[in-house]
């Protein structure tokens, strides 16, 4: 830190301590086992350079592999050249291009829903979605396992919240029985990006049914992945496209790209572009992001295969796991998840992998409690069998190593 910056920052001591007494992150480097912010020197592919040095990447979360399709990377070249490289300003004023009405279109009747609107990050949806739509008064139900923007989303609309146990149906309906609010939202991750399993829509829409509630679902790893021949999401994978009222999503992940979109009635979405404070006041997604997000409807139209690819992988992986003895929990999608259930071991066989050129994630504290760690492996339709093979290899010889599996 500068001295003129540590003078600055000495006029609050409280806020100076704070940031001073942060230390985990640089103990983790010190030891050779800091696993976060690891700078990728190539594009986002089955496998990627890092300082140099080649990892199979087993850590994303590009389901279809479409990050370096050279007809994505066109679209968006050919979208920048037209429309330059952003809006200059909100959806709500200067910022609405023709690319993304015809995108929130395209969206609405990929997911079948009356309409679409788009946001700048997948994070950002949830806020429109959540907080456009619900304010103090109201109530908005969670699973305990839904992802931190749902949270986020929920505590800023002032919303009272609720919250149920993982997919457990009873508990819902006990949580239910207490909620006083008569506007009242169930919102669940479709998939669930640790665990990597699947929400009891069916169930939940019977429970909101019974309580005169709306649900909506975070498709983030949903869409491209569940719902049949073209990925459609888990609604439509339960036949459930019009009981869900709110169908949101990301571009992070099948898209390829960044931002998000929220679905609905064309009444529902209208409301949130005249009342969501976080489309109004933030600047629209680039003409870039849309033309991507288009291109790659049109490929999973032309190209269902890829889909089914995904799930020969998802397949073999899992099956593999198991059998060495690991323990992946519910899941049951390409999201794979290693319980280590062991904060130490879970680091040390992240940096084994590491070291022998695979890149995973490990999931610690505070995400999990730390008896509950995993490695989190996600899996895209361009790996090879060749590649799976190898890196099935390498996790059997460290995971006996370390006693992780027999």
């Amino acid at each position: 830190m500068a001295s003129k910056d540590l003078e600055t920052h000495l006029k609050n001591e409280v806020l100076y301590k704070r940031i001073m007494e942060f230390k985990d992150a640089d103990e983790a480097k010190a030891k050779g086992l800091y696993p976060y912010f690891r700078a990728i020197e190539s594009a986002q592919d089955t496998e990627v350079y890092i300082n140099g040095k080649k990892y199979l990447m087993l850590g994303s979360n590009s389901y279809l592999g479409l990050t370096t399709d050279e007809r994505v990377k066109q679209a968006a070249i050919e979208a920048t050249k037209f429309y330059g490289t952003g809006n200059a300003g909100s959806r709500f004023l200067n910022g609405t291009l023709k690319i993304h009405e015809e995108l929130e279109a395209k969206l609405a009747k990929f997911v079948n829903k009356e309409a679409a609107l788009l946001a700048s990050t997948g994070y950002m949806a949830n806020l429109v979605a959540i907080a456009g739509l619900l304010g103090p008064g109201d109530a908005v139900i969670t699973d305990k396992l839904d992802h931190a923007s749902i949270i986020d989303a929920c505590r800023l609309s002032g919303a009272k919240m609720y919250r149920f146990r993982h997919n457990d149906i009873d508990h819902l309906r006990k949580v239910m029985e207490k909620v006083e609010e008569k506007a009242r939202l169930i919102v669940v991750d479709g998939v669930f990006s640790m665990e990597g399993d699947v929400a009891d829509l069916p169930n939940i829409v019977k429970v909101a049914k019974e309580y005169n509630a709306w649900v909506m679902v975070d498709d983030a790893h949903g869409i491209g992945v569940m719902g049949g021949k073209y990925g459609q999401g888990t609604a439509h994978h339960f036949g459930l496209d019009h009981e869900v009222d709110i169908i949101m999503s990301t571009f992070s992940k099948t898209f390829a790209s960044i931002g998000g979109f929220v679905a609905g009635s064309e009444r529902l979405i209208n409301y949130l572009k005249h009342k969501a404070r976080a489309l109004i006041f933030s600047a629209s997604p680039t003409p870039a992001t849309a033309a991507v997000v288009s291109k790659i409807i049109d490929i999973i139209y032309e190209e269902p295969q890829r889909i089914e690819r995904l799930w020969q992988i998802t397949h073999k992986m899992a099956n593999a796991f198991k059998s060495m003895g690991f323990d992946i929990g519910t899941s049951c999608t390409p999201i794979i998840p290693l319980k280590i259930n062991d904060f130490e071991k879970t680091l040390m066989f992240w940096k084994a992998l590491s070291d022998d050129g695979i890149f995973v994630n490990p999931v610690l504290p505070p995400a999990v409690p730390p008896s509950e760690t995993i490695i989190r492996t996600s899996y895209m339709a361009t790996h090879t069998d060749e590649q799976l093979d190898w890196a099935l290899t390498i996790f059997e010889k460290h995971a006996k190593a370390l006693g992780i599996i027999k």
